[in-house]
């Protein structure tokens, strides 16, 4: 009898170490937004579906908050692989290849679906060829949103009023290319150093989606913001190549259907809460004005020349579908 209960005894420990064993992959996860943005209640699940998809063999660290870094920094960590994943905005990885900006194109896009035909189709596809090479595999583009403008002076109706008017922008050349040509002065800047920028008036003014402008807090430190709408922007969920390579077939699988999973979960839940993120930013002090497309003719005819300026750089063949894509 004592015999038989110490061999239960050793096999209920054994089965528990099973159970309780060190993951065989680590997959640590890099954003620079809050805790509580739709991308990371989105990574939550995402998470959730790897660790029980893998039977305990993936685990998956959530650093959001820029604990990270910046989202430069996270396209660093990821190519290096000292990270294996991260979300930051696609003009982030403009350092990495130059044509990843034809997204920045100003006023490519007017509507969610037709950004998502286009990087769901032939130019994602085209733009994760070159990606790759660069040693990133992307797992899909999400939403950041339609890009609008706030500022602590006034109102922006006219391109005239953005003249003069200091605006962070991201580090990317073709932000600041077509906010130079509506006459503001664009100041490149990190995230994490923009609230206080704005709070100090190093800068007047930052331009961002609404679920970023509520997720920063700028209403605290922003009088106006102007729908502009002037670039949907993405976001993209980078992982590094070789690390997806060594993963089992089945792991990788199961990595690749969350991702998806979770890509799908962030575009629905964004689109579905701007309207509140709007009401909320409007509510803590914000006036916000919306422009028709009428009033936005003169951003799109100002902004054209960019178009031409980009076009050696970014080169003939990402630029074609770029047009044939345009809605």
């Amino acid at each position: 009898m004592k015999k038989l209960l110490a061999a239960v005894t050793f096999m209920a420990i054994m089965a528990a170490g099973a159970a309780f064993a060190a993951p065989e992959y680590t997959i640590k996860v890099g954003y620079i937004g809050s805790d509580t943005h739709p991308t990371m209640q989105a990574m939550k699940v995402f998470a959730k579906d790897v660790d029980a998809g893998s039977n305990g063999k993936i685990k998956v660290e959530l650093y959001p908050n820029a604990q990270l870094g910046g989202d430069r920094e996270l396209c660093e960590g990821v190519q290096m692989g000292t990270i294996q994943m991260a979300i930051p905005s696609t003009s982030a990885l403009a350092g990495f290849d130059k044509r990843i900006q034809v997204l920045d194109l100003p006023y490519l896009f007017t509507t969610r679906k037709a950004a998502f035909d286009a990087v769901d189709g032939e130019l994602g596809q085209k733009l994760n060829t070159y990606l790759s090479k660069k040693g990133f595999e992307v797992l899909g583009y999400q939403e950041n949103g339609f890009r609008h403008v706030t500022n602590s002076k006034r109102p922006i109706k006219t391109p005239a009023d953005l003249k003069g008017l200091k605006i962070r922008t991201m580090e990317n050349p073709m932000h600041i290319a077509f906010f130079k040509e509506l006459g503001a002065n664009p100041t490149p800047m990190s995230w994490g150093e923009l609230y206080t920028a704005l709070q100090q008036g190093t800068v007047d003014a930052e331009e961002n989606p609404y679920a970023m402008i509520d997720d920063g807090k700028f209403y605290e430190v922003q009088k106006y913001v102007s729908e502009t709408g002037h670039v949907f922007s993405y976001e993209i969920l980078i992982a590094n190549k070789k690390f997806m390579d060594k993963l089992p077939a089945d792991l990788r699988k199961v990595v690749v259907d969350a991702a998806h999973k979770a890509i799908m979960t962030q575009r629905a839940s964004l689109e579905k809460e701007e309207a509140a993120f709007k009401a909320k930013v409007t509510k803590a002090g914000l006036t916000a004005n919306e422009l028709t497309p009428e009033q936005k003719k003169p951003f799109v005819e100002a902004t054209k020349k960019v178009y031409a300026q980009f076009e050696n750089e970014l080169g003939k063949e990402i630029m074609d579908i770029a047009r044939k894509v345009q809605k």
